[in-house]
């Protein structure tokens, strides 16, 4: 199905718009070229002279060292995860992962970032959510120039530092 408006655009069944000889609407660009969709970002990481590819284990990285850096983060992860990495953090040679608390999908162009994260008693959480967006869309974006779509954060947990030292006093 095609459907002209009264502005020269027409529309076809799969949703896409052309125009009818116009040589400055925003279809056409210039004198009837296809026009380059406008970018924020010089993100293309597919060029005409070859492609760039980053794992997602770059992109889960970076976010996590991203959203450790704001104010009120306490640890990234859940429970069984925080469990498992303060085991790991014991043996000799082995560290916890900064990616630890970071799922992330990774397109060609966009990255889509979920945080498990446990913040600091007094926060305002959501401000710190905020910052945390922030933080890791300017750092991801500007690292590896891929757009992200959206960061997920979960509040997990609450550190409150009385429980940290009953859990010690415990095991002395």
């Amino acid at each position: 199905m095609t459907t002209t408006t009264s502005s020269g655009t027409t529309t076809t069944g799969a949703g896409t718009s052309t125009s009818a000889g116009h040589a400055d609407s925003p279809a056409t660009g210039v004198a009837g070229r296809a026009a380059v969709p406008d970018r924020k970002h010089s993100t293309e990481l597919i060029s005409e002279l070859g492609r760039t590819s980053i794992a997602d284990v770059v992109v889960r990285k970076i976010a996590g060292v991203a959203a450790r850096e704001v104010a009120g983060v306490h640890k990234l992860g859940t429970g069984g995860a925080r469990a498992v990495a303060s085991v790991k953090a014991r043996i000799p040679g082995a560290s916890a992962s900064v990616a630890q608390g970071v799922v992330v999908e990774v397109g060609q162009r966009q990255a889509a970032v979920d945080l498990d994260v446990v913040c600091d008693y007094g926060v305002s959480i959501v401000d710190l959510s905020q910052s945390i967006r922030r933080n890791v869309v300017s750092s991801v974006e500007g690292m590896t120039g891929l757009e992200v779509t959206e960061v997920n954060v979960a509040v997990d947990d609450v550190y409150i530092a009385e429980d940290s030292q009953e859990e010690t006093r415990r095991v002395e």
